[in-house]
């Protein structure tokens, strides 16, 4: 059987070696008779799990102390709505920065809770672009600013972090799910941090919160319990039932990275990923990347085929080479490789050799 190589955007690809410890240790984690699924959220093996899982993340990603680390459930869309909750304080409005799909739902949803702003969007030329932060137009008034880092469907990337006027002090909110981990991060500047697991931290269940203090406890009058972050922080994480083995894994995921070399390494590694197909695409006309090359995702690469009528034999003939899910989100079609950092280097390889004799044999 050849060797498979999953380009799913989420949920996807997980590191091998994660995966072959966890079927190691399915039926019995470290003796103790149980499988982690099996295990009390509250015992005191999977309290070990829990805060092995949270202090390997700290040290990755350097975490200071006066951020809190939460565990939920939900989803990053639930972020869309717990986001406004919790940080609008007694504030009207929240500027917001619209690059794509997921920024336009979270617009959506905050907007059920305050005036949103849109200080800048890229929908003039169908999001294929991040707008330069000397076009934002943003709200003194304004409770935080949110952007989304990375457009899983469109491909569009941040490559830096926005500047906050230090007077203001305005609290800077992200959603990282499709790049969180794929490079070093700078906690300090940002209010909060979100990302649902299922891209780049570990399976689908799982949302991660990275919070500053001073940000909780003043939620918005009936704001229910679980979607209050003192509340979880307060109970690290255990008010209720946590997706404990999503945690497992995620953790297991942590110290893979670890391993590897921590996230500067993890960057070097998905810039060369990257490139290879990048590169590829600018050298044919065969194949065309709608996104503009300052702002193009290392995670998620869209690309279409000159002729749309050969994307089903390119789907076909992908698979066949052991290349699947490559197929571009419905919205927009075409093709999509997600090369989150589970991906290895042969699999991008392979890829692009595919895709270039492909292009010969349809001249």
């Amino acid at each position: 059987m050849n060797q498979i190589y999953n380009f799913s955007a989420g949920p996807a690809v997980l590191p091998k070696e994660v995966l072959q410890q966890a079927r190691d240790e399915m039926l019995d984690w470290h003796d103790s008779g149980m499988s982690v699924m099996e295990m009390s959220h509250r015992g005191k093996e999977f309290m070990a799990i829990a805060e092995k899982t949270e202090s390997d993340f700290r040290e990755l990603v350097g975490v200071p102390k006066n951020y809190k680390i939460l565990f939920l459930q939900g989803g990053a869309t639930s972020q869309f709505s717990m986001v406004p909750m919790n940080l609008l304080r007694g504030k009207k409005t929240a500027d917001y920065i619209n690059t794509g799909q997921w920024s336009t739902k979270a617009i959506e949803e905050a907007n059920r809770y305050c005036t949103v702003n849109v200080a800048a969007s890229s929908e003039d030329a169908n999001f294929t672009y991040v707008p330069t932060q000397d076009k934002w137009r943003l709200n003194q008034e304004a409770a935080y600013i949110h952007y989304t880092s990375n457009e899983t469907i469109g491909g569009v990337e941040f490559h830096w972090i926005p500047e906050i006027d230090p007077q203001n002090n305005t609290p800077l909110v992200v959603d990282m799910s499709s790049d969180i981990l794929s490079r070093p991060l700078d906690v300090t500047r940002f209010g909060l941090i979100y990302a649902g697991a299922q891209k780049n931290l570990g399976p689908a269940g799982l949302t991660l919160v990275i919070v500053r203090e001073d940000l909780l406890g003043i939620p918005i009058v009936d704001t229910p319990t679980l979607y209050n972050y003192q509340v979880h922080a307060k109970n690290d994480s255990m008010y209720n039932t946590p997706p404990t083995y999503a945690m497992y894994i995620t953790g297991l995921v942590f110290s893979w990275l670890k391993k590897k070399g921590g996230l500067a390494t993890m960057e070097r590694i998905n810039i060369t990923k990257a490139n290879l197909l990048y590169d590829l695409l600018d050298s044919t006309d065969f194949y065309h990347c709608p996104v503009a090359k300052s702002d193009r995702s290392r995670m998620n690469v869209p690309f279409t085929l000159r002729n749309p009528a050969l994307d089903e034999e390119f789907l076909k003939q992908a698979k066949i080479s052991g290349l699947i899910q490559l197929k571009g989100h419905r919205s927009v079609g075409g093709m999509r490789a997600s090369i989150y950092n589970a991906m290895p280097i042969e699999g991008v390889a392979k890829l692009a050799a595919f895709m270039k004799e492909f292009a010969s044999q349809h001249v």
